[in-house]
């Protein structure tokens, strides 16, 4: 518990100055986890099998790439260049060819390098745009997913029976979701209503903010799903007593999915 505690104190005074500050410092810092949160998806993949590593190196520099991608921007449109789009297809499927062995790397490798390395890039993009455009919404999606994933756990331990997807995840029960998601719903709009925007539609703030909470629960056991497949408890031990980068930000890559979807609306 207490390597817990003081990893929690480490990552907070690092992330916090560097939200606050934004712009580049914090979209550097953001590329940087997003290559760590790339080396977790090749690192379960690998406990299987192993990926050349040139085309890794490959991948973790797309993944940066790929996140610092309109770094300064405010706009929730991304406007790739095809001419990159097909450098990375490339980069990762013309190797099947040369190294002419599918026991070393065939088309599933590449599309698993491929579809890994766009979405921890965009979704960690997303975030730096967020960022960017208010960094009250990053706060607004922090308290989402931070109150909601606390009261969900303590809920569980005090009242939870029922199981919720025992294969994905044995220790989640219904009554903490709707514990997490009560609370996480409470907490995150009287946060938005009184700080962001006291114009808008209370009913509707309720009805997104709910919906974001859930939404990070199916992140959650979206990445629990793929720990299970690959049969590893946690996506490795960059941050003791936490687990992973992806073990930390699961629910937050999918809320700020749909808070981006709902953002038209939501404003």
């Amino acid at each position: 518990m207490k390597i817990r505690v003081l990893s929690a104190i480490i990552m907070i005074a690092v992330f916090v100055p560097l939200l606050i500050i934004g712009e580049l410092p914090f979209a550097i810092f953001m590329a940087i986890l997003s290559a760590f949160g790339l080396y977790e998806l090749i690192k379960v993949r690998e406990s299987k099998k192993k990926f050349p590593t040139f085309l890794k190196v490959f991948a973790y520099a797309m993944v940066i790439a790929f996140c610092m991608y309109n770094f300064d921007s405010i706009e929730f449109v991304s406007q790739f260049d095809y001419r990159v789009m097909a450098l990375l297809m490339f980069l990762f499927l013309t190797p099947i060819v040369f190294i002419h062995d599918f026991d070393k790397y065939n088309y599933t490798d590449a599309l698993y390098l491929i579809g890994s390395l766009l979405f921890i890039g965009l979704s960690f993009n997303m975030i730096v745009i967020t960022r960017n455009f208010d960094i009250m919404y990053i706060i607004y999606l922090l308290i989402i997913t931070t109150i909601t994933d606390t009261f969900a756990l303590l809920t569980g331990m005090l009242v939870g029976k029922h199981k919720m997807s025992p294969k994905i995840s044995p220790k989640k029960t219904w009554e903490g979701l709707v514990g997490g998601v009560f609370m996480g719903t409470f907490i995150a709009t009287a946060f938005y209503f009184t700080v962001i925007n006291s114009n808008c539609s209370l009913v509707f703030l309720i009805f997104s903010t709910m919906l974001l909470c859930l939404v990070g629960q199916v992140g959650d056991l979206v990445f629990s799903s793929i720990k299970r497949y690959f049969d590893v408890k946690d996506f490795s031990n960059l941050i003791p007593g936490h687990g992973g980068i992806l073990d930390r930000f699961d629910s937050l890559v999918f809320v700020t999915f749909a808070f981006i979807i709902l953002k038209g609306i939501l404003l």
